[in-house]
């Protein structure tokens, strides 16, 4: 079995080690004068040579070359032990895998015992923030007064998470993200020893994937060399997922021509062919970033092929930077929320609908209509004397008025919400049984206006009709806040109000969990859990 490049080429010499002049100059000097330390902590980001390091500075104190300046000589036969794995007086722990108090009780034990072989025992403590609090009050006293022939070296990713007793019995190093230039220079020798054929784009693009790592890029340079075949800046995109896909180029177009319904396409095209949605969000953010990179001037620092770089520029010409920036944090906060989304689809829709829109209509119901998209979004500029919300319903005679419902609508006081205890009426039974009965029809309706408030009101937890009010229950003020808008709110009390014959107001509300939960004889889905959940409801009778 092959080794790992990245062990393979893990440094053996203090020149070896790659953007941290700063940590091995101070070493190195602190050794030729024979300044040891008892205990030091490597703090840095994963993959900057922090375990290296660690290993060099204990192969370096048990190294047997008379000259100082030269130590580790790399020859002698301590030097060459410690790079074999078999110096005993080099020991290694994990403390993600020995945290408890036991494990340091029994290290502290141990650590009184003479060297087998070198000058020092070297204990290597990594990703030592993982010991519990127990744990670490039993290394203090040992980290403080250690016996003479002992260095600890804590090697950790996440410093704040270490008490500050021991923080001041250490001398500390902080270890910094790898420079792009170096990591790509290292890699370009790399290749050239391995006998890996690369171009130089995909070079660079390596380098900065790995985001100031090294062992990711060497890790990321052997993944891509497993082909066995020349590395390209195309091949390079495919393989680590860098490349941008037609569906976030169709999306891209869908944006600057205004057409909702190509964007939804391309959101679903992308969802059905297998495309992780956090992925595919991340995809798009990736894209819109490049393009406000090209827009400022900064296309040097996108890698894309020069057919791609044709097509960025074409796009970032078509979208000025403050449109960019508005972009860019609508489907970040996409990526974001799909987290704890239960529709995988639902935040990337709402992410692509909102950016439609143009900051001035999103500002105001009355903007012109010649600013807003066309398709589903168009509704939104709409007057209330001029809205086609829901011309497929037929209108009874008895309700003409109701047309005149208005987005500044106020809140119904507070007394048409019933008081906690209080038991639903007949009338309020009937209205809610009409309700459920008109829903689909109501969703139908919103989904041929507006697939951005479809895809909102289709995602309403629970839904309550009390007094001429509907109340409508949402998973997050983030949803809420979308249905509140002034058009939104508009349109769907519209379409309520005809499909109901009756006027109808909306009023939202978050689900918090903390509502009653219904009995097991009622139906979780009905009006009267509804009730419960939303407002505060409870039963007086059950026959």
């Amino acid at each position: 079995m092959s080794q790992a490049l990245y062990r393979k080429w893990r440094p053996q010499h203090w020149d070896e080690v790659v953007g941290q002049e700063h940590v091995i100059q101070t070493l190195h000097n602190a050794l030729a004068v024979e300044r040891i330390a008892h205990a030091y902590l490597f703090a840095g980001p994963r993959g900057t040579g922090k375990t290296t390091t660690a290993r060099l500075l204990a192969k370096a104190v048990n190294c047997l070359a008379d000259d100082l300046s030269k130590r580790p000589c790399g020859e002698c036969a301590h030097c060459q032990a410690v790079s074999a794995g078999r110096f005993l007086d080099l020991i290694e722990i994990d403390a993600a895998s020995n945290t408890s108090v036991d494990d340091v009780r029994d290290l502290r034990d141990k650590i009184n015992f003479s060297p087998n072989q070198g000058r020092y025992k070297v204990y290597i403590i990594d990703e030592v923030h993982m010991l519990s609090t127990a744990a670490f009050n039993a290394l203090l006293k040992t980290l403080e007064e250690p016996p003479p022939h002992a260095i600890f070296i804590l090697a950790t990713t996440e410093a704040h998470k270490i008490p500050a007793t021991v923080l001041s019995r250490c001398q500390r190093h902080e270890f910094r993200r790898i420079p792009v230039s170096e990591i790509a220079a290292n890699l370009k020798l790399l290749a050239e020893d391995e006998k890996i054929e690369i171009d130089e784009q995909a070079l660079l693009l390596v380098a900065r994937q790995a985001t100031g790592a090294m062992r990711d890029a060497i890790s990321l340079l052997d993944q891509l060399a497993s082909s066995g075949k020349r590395i390209t800046l195309a091949m390079a995109q495919d393989v680590l997922g860098t490349a941008t896909s037609q569906s976030v180029l169709a999306l891209i177009e869908a944006l600057l021509a205004r057409q909702p319904g190509a964007g939804l396409d391309a959101i679903h095209g992308a969802l059905d062919a297998g495309s992780d949605p956090r992925q595919f969000a991340r995809q798009v953010v990736d894209y819109l970033r490049s393009l406000l990179l090209v827009a400022a001037g900064n296309a040097d620092q996108v890698e894309a092929t020069p057919e791609m770089r044709s097509q960025m520029a074409r796009h970032a010409q078509s979208l000025a930077v403050p449109e960019l920036l508005r972009l860019i944090q609508a489907f970040n906060q996409a990526a974001v929320e799909m987290r704890a989304s239960w529709q995988p689809a639902l935040a990337m829709e709402m992410a692509f609908l909102q950016a439609l829109e143009l900051p001035e209509a999103a500002a105001s119901p009355a903007a012109p209509a010649t600013g807003t998209p066309s398709g589903g979004a168009q509704t939104q500029a709409k007057t209330p004397a001029g809205r086609p919300a829901a011309a497929e319903i037929a209108r009874p005679a008895k309700t003409a008025a109701t047309a005149q419902v208005t987005p500044a609508a106020p809140e119904p006081p507070p007394a048409s919400e019933p008081e906690q205890g209080t038991a639903l009426s007949a009338d309020d039974l009937s209205l809610n049984a009409r309700l459920e009965e008109n829903w689909r029809k109501i969703i139908g309706v919103l989904r041929e206006k507006n697939a951005h408030l479809y895809g909102l009101i289709n995602s309403v937890r629970s839904r309550h009709l009390q007094n001429g009010v509907l109340t409508l229950g949402f998973a997050s003020d983030v949803l809420k806040g979308q249905v509140e808008r002034p058009a939104n709110l508009e349109l769907a009390q519209s379409v309520v109000t005809q499909a109901l014959g009756m006027p109808v107001q909306i009023r939202c509300r978050v689900i918090t969990g903390k509502q009653s939960a219904p009995p097991p004889e009622v139906d979780s889905d009905g009006m009267v859990a509804a009730a419960l959940r939303d407002l505060g409801g409870e039963i007086v009778d059950m026959q």
